[in-house]
């Protein structure tokens, strides 16, 4: 069962409220703080995406610093990110007619009305998953693997992203589904999503998956973009990696190896960081470089009239 996680406060009046989960793990990857059921399965939805990078690394992608964090992201659709991945295709010999993923909009409000102000339409380049489609492309080349099923659930690639979750989870998938962007989809729990992190993010110096860790740290604007709590998280904590994700999720992991995740149970993306923060202040983890990602301010008339509170007591495990 998720547990109430935050609230919304408007004035001195309790409007809503947000449930949710949480799972805190230490240096070793065990759980030792929860919030409702942190062993339950959940997608990680785009918080998977630094672990099917490392897949896509482990076998054989050429790919580093700002562009390997492209691949890593769910970004904002600015013109960096979308020259980003036109190179990847580029060098992997390929154009945007392989793109496999969804047809869109930038995620960006700024980057979105610029498209459309220039007489721009939806198409897969501007989707904010088509760094890490074009990353799998190159990915598909590079081994001499098919690219026109390299969304396959049996696709070399896509088992070697299945096999790379769950090596630094330490758990094994327990669902399958379809991602928003048409790619398979992997649940584990939220303490093992954590786990993950954590791994990823105090890798040895020299492997892959701190190859991954590197690009993402030292390339937040890549992995999501101007104004982004995601970038802002990563530059206000140096070392750290972290992931949005679709309906609620959210991870980051720390370079001593503890790491945290979080799934808001309505989906909500404002609870979000409001609860990730609080849960690092909770493991002892100095978050005032990144307080203001947890500000979410409630506005009435286009003011601030009052905010969203983190609301949970994390129980030890």
């Amino acid at each position: 069962m998720h547990e109430l996680v935050a609230e919304v406060w408007r004035g001195d009046f309790l409007e809503s409220v947000h449930h949710g989960t949480v799972a805190a793990v230490d240096a070793d990857g065990r759980l030792v703080f929860g919030v409702g059921q942190p062993e339950a399965l959940a997608y990680p939805r785009s918080s998977n995406k630094p672990f099917q990078a490392l897949a896509m690394v482990r076998n054989g992608l050429g790919l580093d610093g700002e562009l390997l964090a492209l691949a890593c992201a769910s970004h904002s659709g600015e013109p960096f990110h979308i020259e980003g991945v036109r190179r990847i295709l580029a060098g992997a010999g390929l154009t945007e007619d392989a793109l496999q993923c969804t047809a869109d909009l930038p995620l960006g409000e700024a980057a979105m009305a610029d498209l459309l102000a220039a007489g721009g339409r939806r198409a897969p380049v501007y989707m904010n998953c088509s760094g890490k489609h074009a990353a799998m492309l190159a990915t598909c080349v590079a081994n001499g693997w098919s690219t026109e099923d390299y969304l396959d659930v049996d696709h070399p690639l896509q088992l070697a992203a299945r096999a790379a979750l769950e090596d630094l989870s330490g758990e094994r998938v327990g669902s399958i589904g379809v991602d928003g962007c048409g790619a398979p989809l992997f649940a584990i729990s939220l303490t093992g999503l954590a786990r993950a992190f954590g791994r990823l993010a105090a890798a040895s110096a020299g492997t892959h998956e701190r190859r991954v860790a590197d690009a993402m740290s030292r390339h937040p604007e890549w992995v999501g973009g101007t104004g982004r709590d995601v970038t802002d998280l990563m530059r206000g904590l140096p070392g750290a990696v972290a992931k949005d994700g679709a309906e609620g999720v959210y991870a980051i992991g720390l370079p001593d190896g503890s790491a945290v995740a979080v799934k808001i149970a309505d989906g909500s993306t404002r609870a979000r960081p409001v609860v990730l923060v609080a849960a690092l202040r909770r493991l002892g983890v100095d978050v005032d470089a990144v307080a203001e990602v947890a500000d979410v301010p409630v506005l009435g008339h286009g003011q601030r009239v009052g905010e969203l509170r983190p609301s949970f007591v994390m129980v030890a495990a």
